[in-house]
């Protein structure tokens, strides 16, 4: 077994050469994956005690499981979108990745902007209205 050229051992204490590993962190990353994972981090689901709070309030667990993975898929296609634009930018892109990225935030865009078909439709009166009709 060869020794880690970054961890350095003297006596009882072992440290990290963080300058090398630092630099092989880089050459097999990229800033547009560093972006992407902290997206990822920013937007999937919470810690345990949000998601108790979930199953509280949400007073099922099936609704819960559901606002688990809705945020972690939401999470995951935010990611991935981030990783296919951002590769058009550092000429890595995969043609593929780059369409579905473009459909889904087409998606996206279309979910936030549509009209809502509930919206100007009002069966009950409000006491101000009665009066007012009256």
């Amino acid at each position: 077994m060869t020794p880690n050229p970054n961890i350095v051992s003297s006596g009882n204490r072992a440290t990290i050469n963080i300058k090398n590993a630092t630099f092989r962190l880089q050459s097999v990353s990229c800033g547009i994956a560093g972006m992407s994972f902290l997206v990822f981090n920013l937007l999937c689901a919470p810690c345990f005690a949000a998601i108790g709070a979930i199953k509280r309030e949400m007073n099922s667990p099936k609704w819960t499981w559901f606002a688990i993975l809705y945020q972690c898929g939401f999470a995951y296609l935010v990611a991935l979108c981030i990783m296919h634009i951002g590769g058009l930018f550092t000429g890595e892109a995969n043609v593929i990745g780059v369409i579905v990225s473009v459909a889904a935030i087409a998606g996206m865009f279309y979910m936030l902007f549509r009209p809502y078909k509930e919206a100007n439709i009002r069966t009950a009166k409000y006491k101000g209205e009665a009066k007012k009709a009256a």
